[in-house]
């Protein structure tokens, strides 16, 4: 709860197919934090329950800030997401409608998202006879989920466990673990690997490209082919894993769009559907965050069709709700209209905490702004290459169609106008970008628009929502790679069948 919206939403995705794996209804928070008031506070407080995050979350992140900026605006969730058309694949209850079931008071819901089994645990369900008690509980300990030298899977396949001679009768049971690899003697090829193998952290994997490199350094042969490497490694005791590809080497984008191979040691890998399907309570719950140095979903994949069934999750399901689709359209439309019809470029410049913490790139906001300018006129020569050429793909991700109205329209001037999704509100700081061909949400955003919308638009967090739908339509995006925003406006770019060559993210 107290982390940004793209965080929050990278946590609900990887639950909802965490609860796919183990057939589960998965329950989610009722409501999150917006961290922003577009206005003085008082008019936000008006309209969402104001609370201060330090005391809602249980945290002393924000203390040392003006009290003003310490605050936060309680909204449901269902302003965040579309619910209703999440409801159509994957079954999903709010904490709320969890507690009205057991006949307990919505109020009862814990400010900082965690899950109360005292408190949420009192009462039968209503529609159970009343024989039955409350519902029951059974806890996975974090320190169970992936400690270093594990990595944890989707499932093991069938074939996997007999490469591997799985012992399902195996493990400690008492930390979560049913069944264990039968130990084998380790060979050449399995050693000169494991020797590479990060020593400290979350990763435990090898690169592909540095997985064949490695073996072809100690002479190994019949390993140019991928089938052939994949060949290799099964048999000397590693086996494939399948994930996605984050941006400059790090997961805090967490796109789903540059799908990727890893090698991994056959005896670490733990499957989630294996350890955790015996698990028979009313309510399983996975204790703590595994979200921060994790893949999407929180794990990797053994097989291509799990991959993109994550994919499709992602990219198909979890949709915000049609007012910010409607605004985002209309922006476009504006922003199309201020550059004569042609082609508009896009980027997102992350300010605020990002400055606090040392996280931009460029911490003085000229400086900042020339980089994006610079990067957004190396896209319109991407722009021209791609117009003259006439050919576009789509990401490499299921059930997508390239969107063949893509270069219909012309390739923007020099002197275009180019759009800017801040978080930078200082009025000097923000005249700055206007007058050096920044247009921002304001800008575009008529009063009509507001009326239409109505309050939540207030909140810097909803307005966030709609810009990534709109830099989504941009021609050309540009974002920076330590920022969350960035992955979620590159999945809507590919499920909106948009060519790969039209976005950057460093």
């Amino acid at each position: 709860m107290a982390l940004g919206w793209n965080n929050m939403r990278y946590i609900i995705e990887a639950s909802l197919f965490h609860g796919s794996l183990l057939n589960r209804t998965v329950i989610i928070p009722s409501f999150v934090y917006a961290r922003s008031c577009e206005y003085p506070n008082a008019i936000c407080a008006a309209y969402a329950p104001m609370v201060n995050r330090g005391d809602a979350l249980n945290s002393d992140e924000w203390r040392k800030l003006p009290e003003e900026q310490q605050m936060g605006w309680r909204i449901p969730m269902s302003t965040m997401i579309n619910i209703t058309h999440l409801r159509r694949t994957h079954p999903v209850l709010l904490v709320s409608e969890y507690l009205r079931l057991h006949n307990l008071s919505a109020d009862l819901e814990a400010s900082n998202g965690q899950w109360e089994a005292e408190k949420y645990h009192q009462n039968p369900s209503v529609f159970d006879s009343s024989a039955r008690g409350p519902p029951s509980l059974d806890v996975i300990e974090n320190w169970w989920y992936d400690p270093h030298g594990l990595n944890r899977v989707d499932s093991i396949p069938e074939d996997m466990k007999r490469r591997g001679d799985w012992n399902a009768a195996g493990g400690d049971k008492s930390q979560g673990e049913y069944g264990t690899w039968n130990k084998k003697e380790k060979t050449d090829i399995y050693l000169n690997l494991e020797t590479a193998l990060p020593k400290e952290g979350r990763q435990y994997v090898l690169e592909w490209d540095r997985t064949r490199s490695i073996l072809q350094n100690h002479g190994v042969g019949g390993i140019s082919s991928d089938e052939g490497l994949e060949i290799k490694l099964r048999d000397n005791g590693w086996e494939v894993l399948y994930t996605y590809d984050g941006a400059l080497g790090m997961d805090y984008v967490k796109n789903v769009v540059n799908p990727i191979r890893q090698a991994a040691p056959r005896d670490s890998i733990r499957g989630y559907v294996e350890d955790y399907r015996h698990y028979d309570a009313d309510v399983l719950l996975l204790k703590g965050e595994i979200h921060y140095e994790r893949k999407p979903a929180g794990l990797r994949f053994t097989t291509t069709d799990s991959r993109d069934n994550f994919s499709r999750l992602v990219l198909f399901a979890i949709h915000p709700i049609d007012s910010v689709k409607r605004l985002s359209a209309a922006m476009d439309r504006a922003m199309t209209e201020r550059n004569g019809g042609r082609m508009w470029m896009g980027a997102h410049m992350r300010r605020g905490d990002f400055v606090r913490y040392n996280w931009v790139m460029q911490a003085e906001l000229g400086d900042h702004l020339q980089r994006i300018k610079t990067r957004l006129e190396h896209g319109r020569s991407v722009l021209y290459s791609m117009r003259n050429i006439g050919t576009l793909s789509a990401y490499a991700v299921p059930n997508v169609t390239v969107d063949q109205n893509q270069l219909q329209r012309e390739v923007p001037d020099a002197n275009d106008k180019i759009y800017l999704a801040t978080d930078e509100r200082d009025p000097g700081n923000l005249a700055y970008l206007s007058d050096h061909g920044a247009i921002m949400a304001s800008d575009l955003i008529t009063l009509e628009d507001r009326r239409r919308f109505g309050w939540p638009l207030l909140l810097t967090d909803v307005l966030g929502l709609v810009e990534q739908d709109l830099l989504a339509r941009s021609s050309y995006f540009y974002a920076h790679a330590l920022s969350s925003v960035a992955g979620g406006v590159v999945n809507i770019r590919a499920a909106n069948g948009a060519d790969p060559r039209t976005a950057k993210i460093d």
